[in-house]
């Protein structure tokens, strides 16, 4: 059983991204993000269900925390885009009405296309379904043109990933995940013992140690460090 993950436009009912993961959480939340702003750009608001990868909820069936923020908050709030809570079903009706379109479509075109992995179905999902569903069922916008900003910077990079603080043991390592991430020499000062840094959790399992805007250190997804001649850009 996977979960079927779209981001969509309120305005014309068009498609940005749409994939199947084992299950929707932080990591699908962010993949939906990267695919809509390397796509397209940077933009305005975000409306989402109020899950607890979304929102922190203090009290249950109460309002959403406008201060405590999950990662998926931080990171639009880092973007500057704005992230809205859907507090009823009504209030979600076009998606849920796309969301029922695919249901009933998907499973009968992953059998004509003979599709039978989750990867190719992603692929399938990529590269025919979203312009396919776009061309039938998404509407033109009231005006022209586009509201998404470059994000010239690529600064959705480093956002869009798991970021936590952590303090500097006595050996000049940070924990991570049962991993021990050993800090290089640097030229900033002799050692970064109880100092504390930030590190980036990438989709792919690599990590990268930072202190403010100083990249100390980068590691694979062992925990081991990684030489800078090595670093894929």
């Amino acid at each position: 059983m996977y979960d079927l993950v779209v981001t969509m436009e309120d305005a014309t009912s068009g498609l940005y991204s749409a994939f199947l993961m084992d299950q929707e959480g932080t990591a699908s939340s962010f993949r939906g993000l990267r695919e809509v702003v390397f796509g397209h750009g940077l933009f305005c608001s975000l409306y989402t269900d109020r899950g607890s990868h979304y929102f922190f909820t203090p009290d249950v069936g109460g309002k959403v925390s406008k201060t405590v923020l999950t990662q998926v908050g931080r990171a639009l709030k880092q973007l500057g885009i704005e992230h809205i809570a859907a507090y009823s079903p009504q209030a979600r009706g076009r998606s849920e009405r796309v969301f029922l379109t695919l249901q009933d479509r998907l499973t009968k075109e992953f059998a004509l296309a003979g599709i039978a992995t989750v990867e190719a179905a992603n692929v399938w999902l990529r590269d025919t379904c979203i312009a396919a569903h776009n061309e039938r069922f998404a509407v033109g916008a009231e005006q022209e043109g586009s509201a998404f900003v470059a994000d010239t910077a690529g600064a959705w990079r480093e956002i869009l990933c798991i970021q936590e603080d952590r303090t500097v043991g006595h050996d000049n390592t940070v924990i991570w995940d049962n991993l021990s991430l050993q800090l290089p020499p640097s030229r900033l000062r002799p050692h970064f013992v109880k100092t504390t840094v930030r590190v980036h959790g990438y989709p792919d399992g690599r990590l990268a140690v930072f202190w403010g805007p100083h990249r100390l250190g980068d590691y694979d997804a062992r925990g081991s460090l990684v030489q800078p001649e090595q670093i894929a850009a």
